[in-house]
């Protein structure tokens, strides 16, 4: 520890507060929240801790710190900052996926639609998660059938085909009791609050009349309607007796590891799970505590949540406005202990393998320092792509410790293809100019992909740019494999090929293959989409920007129907449009 820092630390304050711990390229790599500041950052560097943490310290070379009035805005701003900086060692709440909803909105003619978050706004009513997008669509199909609401986005000048189908009141042309919608709404809200069973006799009454009247069909759609109920209502054994609506959390921490379960229950049925096993740097329950706050920054509340009674819950009583619960017996119990020993069960599950993994990248990054004769932490590669010169791009992905950190990748398009030796030249000219006047973290390492060529390519914009680097090219063999890694000598490094170091080589070559080619592709298909719509009789710039942003893709405009195109433009140009690209006359 340097003279500065011990000074800093035995001159912090006792006020409860935020501390941002700093790398050596003043990057924010860890924020905490403490009652007392000086006692909490100075933890950090007395006594043993185990290798997460002493990793962790190891990194560390400075730190700020915000003080605050109480623990409870010190963890809203604990929970804001890991947000906005997304620290390495921190535990976040990344989205794996992310959930469907159906959403009601509370307009003067409302709507039904399937969204995939949850926004906390009091302009519509949520329910979800569902256990999927299908189940959620499912949902909406028979509500639809069932419920003629507003099915437009933006309110037309005319009714539209839903009318027609009987799926819509038309509120754009005639004038509807809000009673009528409220009489909806309130249907749907209990439908979709699980409350199925009236539905479901009138349903089969309507269904048992019409196969009287030897109208069949008509009854085997009332049949197909009864059976998709039954199927989405369908319940769990350990939640028949209840009808509660949850959010669950617990977790489970052992060896350097944090295991947190989630349950979402809706109607008394797990709909959702969540998972995550991550590194654990601080405090178990602290940073369990600062997951659940980071869930519902961008998550509704449910009508309760549901902890573990060993959790201290008052200072997220003091944040969260929901019912929080800690049983100890009882159906929200058995939810508890479930999520407990499945937390336990996938730490042990995981805990050998992952940390065999942890152990096998570890050696890895440390045979590349050895074979490098330097301490390489961050790399970054390079790959261009292009075909025949056109849509000529470049991708920058970065490896920190063997692991991508892919909030750091960057995508470039390039000016005219010349060749690869000038595409390489602009791509490192670009990115290291940047970070040279706007700031940013320099690579210890430059992997390009390619022989002698690429690597003096980099070196000599480098050199003009008069930044010390190291440049090493990573060449594939005639089957387009990972082969062999080049110095700036042109000399090959021996590697062997079934070495830890080699495969973790090869899956950074691969990803940033994927990631140019994949970058060269969006936009080659985007110019081909685009180029076709700008073909179409009736469709100018001005329409072609409004189809987009109404149905984000090409591909959605091609799978759109005649009627839904002509919501956005004329219906003739709708036409148009759907003939062509369906190939009609």
């Amino acid at each position: 520890m340097n003279e500065a820092l011990k000074v800093k630390l035995s001159n912090l304050t006792k006020d409860p507060g935020c501390y941002l711990m700093k790398d050596k390229n003043n990057q924010i790599i860890y924020v905490g929240k403490a009652k007392n500041l000086h006692n909490r950052v100075n933890q950090y560097f007395v006594g043993s801790h185990d290798y997460k943490t002493t990793k962790l310290v190891a990194n560390i070379v400075d730190f700020d710190f915000i003080i605050c009035k109480s623990e409870k805005e010190a963890l809203v701003l604990e929970i804001n900052l890991i947000k906005k900086h997304r620290p390495k060692y921190n535990i976040m709440f990344i989205d794996d996926k992310s959930y469907p909803y159906i959403k009601l909105t509370k307009e003067q003619y409302p709507t039904l639609r399937v969204v995939r978050e949850a926004k906390k706004d009091r302009s519509s009513k949520y329910f979800g998660p569902y256990p999927d997008a299908s189940a959620a669509h499912q949902t909406i199909a028979i509500l639809n059938k069932l419920y003629p609401l507003r099915k437009c986005n933006k309110m037309p000048k005319k009714v539209c085909l839903y009318y027609h189908l009987g799926q819509c009141l038309g509120p754009c042309e005639y004038k509807i009791e809000p009673s009528v919608y409220d009489g909806m709404v309130q249907a749907i809200t209990n439908f979709l609050n699980g409350n199925t069973q009236d539905l479901l006799n009138e349903l089969k009454e309507k269904m048992y009349a019409q196969s009287e009247a030897l109208n069949f069909e008509k009854a085997q759609e009332y049949n197909e309607m009864i059976k998709a109920i039954e199927h989405i209502s369908d319940k769990q054994d350990i939640e028949s007796e209840n009808r509660a609506n949850l959010d669950a959390f617990a977790y489970y921490a052992d060896k350097g590891y944090i295991s947190i379960q989630g349950f979402f229950v809706r109607r008394g049925i797990i709909l959702e799970k969540e998972f995550k096993l991550i590194p654990l740097y601080g405090d178990a329950q602290e940073e369990f505590i600062s997951f659940v706050m980071q869930y519902y920054q961008d998550h509704p509340f449910s009508s309760e949540l549901v902890l573990p009674k060993e959790v201290d819950i008052s200072i997220i009583n003091e944040v969260l406005e929901v019912k929080i619960f800690q049983p100890q017996k009882g159906y929200r119990q058995k939810i508890i202990d479930m999520a407990i020993n499945n937390a336990k069960e996938q730490l042990l599950l995981k805990f050998e393998n992952q940390n065999d993994q942890d152990s096998l990248l570890q050696a890895s990054v440390d045979e590349f320092s050895a074979l490098m004769n330097k301490e390489i932490h961050r790399v970054e590669l390079y790959d261009n792509s292009h075909i025949q010169g056109a849509f000529n791009v470049s991708a920058c992905v970065v490896f920190e410790d063997g692991m991508p950190v892919k909030k750091d990748y960057r995508l470039y398009k390039l000016s005219t293809y010349v060749s690869d030796v000038d595409s390489m030249k602009e791509v490192i000219y670009r990115r290291y100019f940047r970070i040279l006047n706007e700031g940013g973290i320099f690579p210890d390492c430059i992997l390009v992909d390619g022989g002698i060529m690429q690597i003096n390519a980099a070196k000599q914009i480098l050199n003009d740019l008069d930044i010390e680097m190291l440049v090493c090219g990573l060449v594939k063999d005639d089957k387009h494999n990972s082969a062999n890694l080049v110095n700036d000598k042109n000399e090959i490094i021996n590697i062997k090929h079934d070495s830890n170091l080699f495969f973790m080589l090869a899956r950074m070559q691969d990803e940033v293959h994927r990631v140019a080619v994949g970058f060269h592709r969006k936009l080659r298909s985007k110019a081909q989409n685009a180029s076709i719509l700008d073909e179409i009789d009736g469709v100018g710039n001005i329409r072609k920007k409004q189809l987009l942003k109404h149905f984000k893709s090409f591909k959605r405009i091609k799978n759109a129907s005649i009627e839904e195109l002509a919501q956005i433009v004329p219906e003739q140009v709708a036409k148009n449009i759907f003939n062509t690209l369906h190939n009609e006359v």
